[in-house]
C-alpha cells in the first residue's frame, strides 16, 4: 500500500486555508493551522513530510516560520505560497528557510496539486537515497575496513589517515548543514579517497628523498586507480564522482582534469582541504609533519588558489573541536588494543 504523506498547511486567512485543504485532502493526510503559532505547536507532536505556508502572516511571516520548522523537521519539504515576485525575497526564502520551491498566487488547484506531487516525489527520492547509502555503508563496512587496513599496511605513514580525513570532512558537512544523503556520500568518499594508492609502487610511497617528476606522475595516477577499483560498484557512482576530483585546485591548476571553482563537486572541495591538512601534519618517509598551526597557515595561504576560500573558513571553524575528538578517538583505540594485547599475554 502506498504511503499517505502527512502535510501541514498554514494560513491565517480561513478561505485560503480551506482552498488548500480541499485541493489536497483526497490524496494526503492534512492538518490545518490558522497561523504560525498554532502550526509550531502541531510540529511538536506530529511528523510531517511536507509543510506548506502562506507568506504574509501576522507576528511571524511564512519565511521565518518555515525556517523554524526546519529545526524540528529538517527533512520535510517546505513550500511557500506568496503573492510576491521580488527576486530578493524569494532568494532569501530559499537560502534562509531552505524552501524547496514557492507557489505563486493566484494558483489553480491542479497546479498546486502538481507542485505538491512533484515535491513529494523528490522527498521520497531523497529518503530512498539516504536508506541506500546507509545500506551500502553496512554492506561494504567489512570490505571498506579491509581495504583501508591493506592501505595502512602498505604505507605505515598513512596509518589512520582515511578515517581522519573522513572525520574532518564529516565535521565540515555538519557545519554546512547538508542533508543526510549528501553527508553520507561525502563521508564515504573521505574513507575511500586514497584507495588507489594500493596501485602505486611501494618504493615510491616509501621513498625518503624528493620524488622525481616521473615518480610524482605515478603518484597522481592513484586517482585513476581509485576509480578503476570502485567503478564496477554502480551504487558508488556519487562517491566516485567526489573521489575523482579531490585533487583539483580551485584556480584550475590541479589534476587530473583541470576543473576549477564550483565545477569541482562540493564533496571534492571539502575532502581536498581535509586531505591536505592531515597530510601536512602527518609524518612521512621523507619529512616530519608540520605543527597544526603551520599546516593551517598554509591552508589559509592557499585559499582561493588551491582551496575554496569559503570552505577554508568552515575548516578553521571546525578544526579545534574536530582535532580534540580525533585525539580522544585514537587514544581510546590505542587503549583498547593495549588492553586486548595484555589479555592475550
Amino acid at each position: 500500500m502506498q504511503q499517505k504523506y502527512k502535510i501541514l498547511i498554514v494560513d491565517d486567512e480561513p478561505d485560503n486555508l480551506q482552498l488548500l485543504y480541499r485541493t489536497l485532502r483526497g490524496k494526503y493526510e492534512i492538518m490545518k493551522a490558522n497561523g504560525p503559532k498554532e502550526a509550531l505547536e502541531l510540529l511538536k507532536t506530529n511528523n510531517f513530510q511536507c509543510i506548506i505556508s502562506d507568506h504574509k502572516m501576522p507576528d511571524i511571516d511564512g519565511v521565518e516560520f518555515l525556517k523554524l520548522s526546519a529545526e524540528t523537521h529538517p527533512n520535510a519539504i517546505r513550500l511557500l505560497v506568496t503573492a510576491y515576485s521580488d527576486v530578493k525575497i524569494l532568494i532569501d526564502a530559499i537560502n534562509y528557510a531552505r524552501i524547496y520551491r514557492y507557489i505563486k498566487k493566484p494558483y489553480a488547484p491542479d497546479e498546486l496539486l502538481h507542485i505538491v506531487e512533484a515535491s513529494l516525489e523528490y522527498y521520497q527520492l531523497k529518503i530512498d537515497n539516504e536508506t541506500l547509502i546507509k545500506d551500502l555503508k553496512e554492506l561494504f563496512s567489512g570490505t571498506i575496513k579491509a581495504i583501508i587496513e591493506a592501505l595502512d599496511a602498505k604505507d605505515s605513514f598513512t596509518l589512520g589517515r582515511s578515517r581522519r580525513v573522513a572525520f574532518y570532512s564529516a565535521k565540515m558537512v555538519e557545519f554546512l548543514n547538508l542533508d543526510k544523503s549528501q553527508a553520507s556520500i561525502i563521508e564515504l568518499a573521505g574513507l575511500l579517497h586514497d584507495i588507489g594508492m594500493i596501485g602505486v609502487a611501494e618504493d615510491i610511497l616509501n621513498k625518503t628523498q624528493k620524488l622525481t617528476e616521473e615518480e610524482f606522475e605515478e603518484i597522481k595516477k592513484h586517482v585513476h586507480h581509485s576509480v578503476k577499483i570502485l567503478e564496477d560498484i554502480k551504487q558508488l557512482y556519487d562517491v566516485i564522482e567526489i573521489i575523482k576530483y579531490h585533487h583539483e585546485y580551485y584556480d584550475g591548476n590541479g589534476y587530473p582534469f583541470g576543473k576549477k571553482g564550483e565545477e569541482i563537486p562540493l564533496g571534492s572541495r571539502i575532502i581536498a582541504i581535509a586531505d591536505a591538512y592531515d597530510s601536512m601534519v602527518s609524518n612521512r618517509a621523507y619529512r616530519l609533519g608540520l605543527s597544526p598551526d603551520e599546516a593551517l597557515q598554509l591552508i589559509e595561504e592557499k585559499a582561493g588558489a588551491q582551496f575554496d576560500p569559503k570552505l577554508v573558513d568552515v575548516f578553521k571553524s571546525i578544526l579545534p573541536a574536530a582535532t580534540k575528538d580525533i585525539k580522544d578517538f585514537e587514544d581510546n583505540m590505542n587503549l583498547e588494543e593495549q588492553t586486548a594485547g595484555e589479555q592475550i599475554i
